[in-house]
C-alpha cells in the first residue's frame, strides 16, 4: 500500500517578494519565506531600513536583496514589480491606521487610509498576478489583512472598512486568477505588538479591551504569523485560495 506523502513547505528555487518587508510583521513574513530557502527582495519605502534588514538577513546566511517602492505610487510600483520578474511569491505587508472615533473622521485619513490599505493593496495584487500569469508560473499572493476584516472595533470604521474589502477583492481575486494557477489569500492578525500598534498598546484601557477578548490570554507576536505565511505560500497549500487565514487567538471565535 502506498501511504500519502505531506507537501513540502520548503520554498528552495523560489522567489518572493515582500511589500513592508522591512519591519513588523512584513519583515517577519520575509524572514520566514528566507528560512524555508526562498531568494526574498524586501520592498519599503526607506532605503536605510532596506540596507539594515538584508545585511541582517545575508549575515544569517539567507538569501536576500531589497527594492525602494511606494504601494501609492501605482505605475511605477507595477513597473518595479515587472522588472523584479520572475517571482513565485508575493506577500503586501504595507498598511496604514488612523483611528479615530467614526463621528470624527476627517475625509484625509479617510483618502490616506484608503489609499495604502485598499487601493494600493488592490494593484499591488494586480501588479503580482500579472507577472506570474505573464511568466506562466503558479504562484500565491499574500496580503496581510486583519482581524478587523471580520469583526468591527472601536475608533476603526476606516481601519475595518479597507480591511473587509481587502477579503472582497481577494476573493474575486482568486476566482478569477485559479484558472492560471495563482492562489490569492489573506492572513488575518489580531493585536500584534509592532510599531505600527504602539499608540494602541500605549493606552491601558485598549490594553485590557485586547486582553479580554483574545482567548488564549496573550497578544500576538511577529512570530506567530511567520509560519502562516510559509504555509500560504507553499504546496502544503496547493489547494487554498480565495480565503482568509485567522491568526487572531479566538477572537473571532465567538
Amino acid at each position: 500500500m502506498k501511504l500519502p506523502t505531506t507537501p513540502s513547505l520548503r520554498l528552495e528555487g523560489k522567489r518572493a517578494v515582500v511589500v513592508g518587508g522591512s519591519s513588523g510583521i512584513g519583515l517577519g513574513c520575509a524572514v520566514a519565506l528566507a528560512e524555508a530557502g526562498a531568494h526574498v527582495v524586501i520592498m519599503a519605502r526607506r532605503s536605510d531600513l532596506i540596507d539594515q534588514m538584508v545585511a541582517a538577513m545575508q549575515l544569517k546566511g539567507l538569501l536576500a536583496e531589497g527594492a525602494v517602492a511606494d504601494i501609492t505610487d501605482v505605475n511605477n510600483f507595477a513597473a518595479l514589480i515587472a522588472r523584479l520578474r520572475p517571482f513565485d511569491i508575493f506577500v503586501n505587508s504595507a498598511g496604514l491606521a488612523r483611528h479615530t472615533p467614526a463621528l470624527d473622521t476627517k475625509p484625509n485619513d479617510f483618502d490616506a487610509v484608503m489609499n495604502v490599505n485598499l487601493r494600493g493593496a488592490y494593484f499591488a495584487a494586480q501588479a503580482a498576478a500579472q507577472a506570474m500569469i505573464d511568466d506562466g508560473r503558479a504562484g500565491s499572493i499574500v496580503t496581510i489583512s486583519s482581524q478587523m476584516a471580520i469583526v468591527g472595533g472601536v475608533d476603526r470604521a476606516v481601519y475595518c472598512g479597507s480591511k473587509h474589502a481587502v477579503e472582497g477583492f481577494t476573493k474575486a481575486m482568486a476566482v478569477e486568477f485559479g484558472q492560471h494557477g495563482v492562489r490569492v489569500n489573506t492572513i488575518c492578525p489580531t493585536f500584534i505588538r509592532t510599531p505600527m500598534t504602539e499608540q494602541t498598546f500605549s493606552r491601558p484601557d485598549r490594553v485590557r479591551w485586547i486582553e479580554e477578548k483574545i482567548k488564549l490570554g496573550r497578544v500576538g507576536k511577529i512570530e506567530d504569523i511567520m509560519g502562516a505565511v510559509q504555509f500560504l505560500a507553499s504546496d502544503a497549500a496547493a489547494l487554498v485560495t480565495g480565503t482568509a487565514l485567522v491568526v487572531d487567538g479566538g477572537w473571532t471565535a465567538e
